[in-house]
């Protein structure tokens, strides 16, 4: 399975917010294996640069519960107002009140399966979202 951005002949950038190394480290590299360019966040203030830096990102795949001040679900709030139109994967281990979730977006409680998430990814980039 490659996946594609909302054309379908750029590869789909997918920003990655995870503060569990291990975590991290499986879904970039699961992500890149099919094709995707992967940025990569610890905490919710390197993604928060980043959505200020970068010029695309289709996908946003974030924790919910980051190490430092932010949240996932503020993650997610500053990169819909900059760029309404990029694709939310949530994960978490321990947050059942999805309330913040932002319109459009998907959930998966932790373990997740690699698979689902990259499903997810391209089905968030879809040019039908």
């Amino acid at each position: 399975m490659a996946v594609r951005s909302a054309n379908g002949s750029n590869p789909l950038v997918v920003l990655v917010v995870e503060d569990e190394l291990l975590l991290r480290y499986e879904a970039v590299e699961y992500l890149r294996r099919f094709g995707c360019i992967v940025l990569e966040a610890r905490t919710a203030e390197q993604a928060e640069a980043i959505c200020r830096d970068s010029k695309r990102v289709d996908v946003l795949l974030t924790d919910i519960n980051l190490p430092d001040s932010g949240s996932g679900w503020d993650v997610a709030e500053t990169f819909r107002a900059a760029h309404p139109r990029v694709g939310v994967v949530y994960v978490s281990g321990n947050s059942t009140d999805q309330s913040r979730r932002v319109i459009g977006s998907l959930f998966f409680e932790k373990p997740y399966r690699l698979a689902d998430i990259a499903r997810a990814c391209s089905d968030l980039a879809s040019p039908a979202r």
